[in-house]
């Protein structure tokens, strides 16, 4: 099983061996048995499910909500030479129809759906008759009201045991709390699973939090002291062009990034950067998902995160080729004030909710009952202006309208144009005889694509097209749309704009059904992960590696001497060195659950009684790695 395993690795994706728990989790998950895996950002998931699946006869279903990365593995499957296809919203159902009977039919190795295509009857009809070998849940963290990322869809997943009760499940993500976890196991149902969590310390990962009136200087400063590859996250989409434009006229090489650019411009700009042709990517968060660029040395944060699960994600794409890298955290007070705001306003009134939906409704001008997983192009700043709406708050609006399972805002993603035959080779050419135009352009894309098209949509571009018949583009789409509408062809032409999905029939906005009970708890929820985001950004005396494990419950009283705290009390002389050496002293004469009064227990440490020792047990009762009693002895906290 283990060759075996290594031989797909190294046949299909080029890899000598597998990274740290690649192989327990591959091995694992061969065995046919439940999985959950945690593996931090570039702790390389899609091999611990995609090398299983190679192994075994049959498809792979893969659960995932992130429409780019499905499309990014999609392709990279494919230019590997192995058979996968993704399903997701703002396609067509004929299209989805074709994807789905290959599926059942044809050699198809990996199906991606996004989860709102789960339980619809389309999807479920085909997937009872799919030879299905393995079921990866991407982002699991998402299927947890306890996460930051809650996805109502993913609690379908569970329901497809029942359609094929044998089949194994692999749960990954890359940043849940022991919280999740357990949430993750419970709503999927695994059975007994294998839990594999990779430790959540960046060993060669500085963390620092600095201070600074003025931003973009401090991160000058920074990026004169780190050389090599960056990326500086900013909020918005003008932030980013500004600071890449001063950036570029200090002569410091930089290009910016963010979902408003056209997908050609993204990807040559990504292009140019992954081949450091660029030092400085300048971004919003639309940028790094499915990135494995393994020499940044720094990633500068200018605004702060919504929580620290984004904030790890993001920071963790610096250094992933084991050498020394910074993640920089660059905040002023009124930031903190507007983290707690920001979380205070994600969950609207029930009343605004109602509006907006019921100016999406106008805008499209859907009928009650109408309109189920139908995808719409959405123009936010349009849509806005148009019925007089606060833009943050509809955004907001609709994040809720996600988590209730009534509709799926997609961000822009590049749909390119494809073309699929719906006619048998008779039909085809009666159809160049009945129609002498059209006769040209179906030889053509007959040479250049053959009995492809009767199988599959092809993908496709016009403007070859168009330049190989020497006519205007215009005019070739035009005889692309006449064999739609004739329904010879069935055409799609690309789309490049953000989408909205209906998931259910459109409702009378005054009866929406909002589970007010649960919008509380998660309004309660955003402003607890505002606030430890805070915390970590105030916090200057708990070794900030140490306060990322905790909050990811993970265990451990090394410090990693590295980030800004830790580095602080070396050079405020509070001998770092002493300090470990007093703590593991404390730690060993607690061991075994015994407890002391204070001078006790300095005493049978062997420590004196000076304010070092007070400092260094004060610093373990914060971290609650130790603790006092009613009666004043202290003891090492043992849950």
């Amino acid at each position: 099983m283990k060759s075996k395993a290594l031989d797909v690795l190294k046949q299909v994706f080029g890899y000598q061996d597998f990274r740290p728990l690649q192989e327990e989790i591959v091995l694992s998950v061969a065995n046919g048995q439940d999985t959950l895996a945690l593996l931090p950002t570039g702790g390389g998931k899609s091999i611990c499910f995609q090398v299983p699946a190679l192994m075994m006869d049959g498809i792979c279903l893969v659960v995932s909500p992130l429409i780019a990365l499905m499309k990014d593995q999609v392709d990279n499957l494919k230019r590997k030479g192995v058979k996968a296809v993704a399903i997701y919203s703002g396609m067509r159902q004929r299209e989805i129809d074709t994807l789905l009977d290959n599926c059942v039919y044809g050699d198809i190795k990996f199906l991606y759906v996004s989860p709102e295509r789960l339980k619809t009857e389309l999807f479920l009809a085909r997937f009872r008759r799919m030879p299905v070998s393995l079921i990866a849940v991407d982002e699991a963290h998402c299927i947890s009201q306890w996460g930051y990322d809650f996805r109502p869809p993913y609690l379908e997943i569970a329901a497809l045991r029942e359609i094929h009760p044998n089949v194994p499940f692999i749960a990954l993500t890359a940043s849940a709390t022991l919280e999740v976890r357990k949430d993750i196991i419970e709503k999927l149902q695994l059975s007994t699973p294998k839990v594999f969590i990779q430790s959540f310390t960046r060993a060669n990962l500085s963390f620092v939090v600095r201070q600074a009136e003025n931003k973009f200087e401090k991160a000058l400063d920074i990026l004169s002291k780190v050389p090599g590859t960056a990326i500086i996250y900013a909020r918005n989409r003008k932030g980013t062009k500004e600071i890449a434009d001063q950036l570029n006229q200090l002569k410091i090489s930089a290009t910016y990034y963010h979902a408003g650019l056209s997908p050609e411009l993204r990807v040559q700009r990504q292009s140019d950067w992954i081949d450091s042709k660029v030092r400085v990517m300048v971004a919003t968060n639309a940028f790094g998902m499915g990135i494995d660029k393994p020499d940044v040395r720094v990633v500068i944060h200018t605004d702060l995160p919504e929580n620290l699960e984004n904030y790890y994600q993001e920071a963790g794409r610096a250094g992933r080729d084991g050498k020394r890298a910074f993640a920089v955290l660059i905040a002023q007070p009124f930031d903190l004030i507007t983290l707690k705001q920001r979380a205070e306003k994600a969950y609207p009134p029930t009343e605004w909710i109602k509006k907006v939906y019921q100016c999406l409704a106008n805008n499209y001008r859907l009928a009650v009952g109408s309109s189920q997983m139908s995808s719409f192009d959405f123009d936010m700043h349009a849509f806005t202006q148009t019925y007089e709406l606060d833009p943050l708050l509809t955004y907001n609006a609709m994040k809720v309208m996600e988590e209730e399972s009534l509709l799926l805002l997609s961000e822009s993603i590049h749909t390119p144009s494809t073309l699929h035959i719906l006619v048998n080779p008779t039909q085809l050419y009666e159809t160049q005889v009945q129609y002498v135009r059209l006769d040209p352009l179906i030889k053509l894309l007959l040479r250049m694509h053959g009995g492809e098209l009767f199988a599959v949509y092809v993908k496709i571009q016009e403007s070859r097209l168009a330049k190989s018949l020497s006519i205007p583009e215009s005019e070739l789409v035009k005889l692309l749309r006449q064999l739609d509408e004739l329904e010879v062809m069935a055409y799609h032409p690309r789309k490049d704009t953000p989408q909205v999905t209906f998931l259910t029939p459109r409702y009378d906005a005054g009866k929406l059904p909002l589970d007010q009970q649960r919008i509380q708890r998660r309004r309660t929820l955003a402003i607890s992960k505002a606030k430890a985001m805070v915390d970590y950004v105030e916090n200057n005396r708990r070794c900030r590696n140490l306060q990322v494990l905790d909050y990811f419950g993970e265990e451990s009283d090394i410090l990693c001497g590295t980030c800004d705290v830790c580095l602080e009390m070396k050079k405020a002389g509070h001998q770092f060195e002493r300090h470990t050496a007093i703590r593991n002293k404390i730690l060993k004469t607690l061991a075994g659950g015994n407890a002391f009064s204070l001078m006790n227990l300095l005493n049978a440490a062997g420590l004196s009684q000076d304010m070092e020792a007070a400092e260094v047990l004060r610093t373990m009762e914060d971290e609650e790695v130790i603790f006092t009693e009613g009666d004043g002895k202290i003891k090492i906290k043992t849950e």
